[in-house]
């Protein structure tokens, strides 16, 4: 099954991914990705898409999926470090996997909340993406 990043959600204050779910009359519901538990979270809620996330590198930006697929690559079938490992094993993976991030403004903190979201992907979902103009056909369908 294919994961369409554009559905996985980020959501600010809160822990783990979301799958969107529905739109709702004062925000979105979404599930947890982990738990399956559905909430309502409201239009003031800090939400972001996957899909709309990059990280920054000497050539510009890198969209998450090909950064989650850099890292596969890195790590092959192992699972990443949690994201409470050593702040050097951390960044020589990310080293590994991107050596042209931007280390001004991609931090180690950024660093972090990624391995926990690839973790995430890796467990409940999957690294195999839908592209986005397949997203864009079946939105036209």
């Amino acid at each position: 099954m294919q994961t369409d990043l554009a559905r996985i959600l980020s959501v600010a204050g809160q822990h783990g991914l979301f799958h969107y779910v529905a739109q709702a009359r004062s925000g979105a519901i979404a599930e947890s990705l982990a738990t399956k538990q559905r909430k309502v979270f409201s239009a003031s809620s800090r939400i972001s898409s996957l899909a709309d996330i990059a990280i920054y590198t000497s050539e510009g930006e890198m969209k998450m999926d090909e950064v989650f697929l850099a890292l596969k690559k890195v790590l092959g079938d192992k699972p990443a470090p949690s994201p409470k490992a050593s702040d050097k094993e951390i960044t020589d993976l990310f080293r590994k996997a991107i050596p042209n991030y931007d280390d001004e403004r991609f931090y180690l903190s950024h660093m972090r909340k990624v391995v926990d979201w690839y973790n995430q992907l890796v467990q409940y979902a999957s690294l195999d993406f839908v592209k986005p103009e397949e997203n864009a056909d079946a939105k036209e369908a």
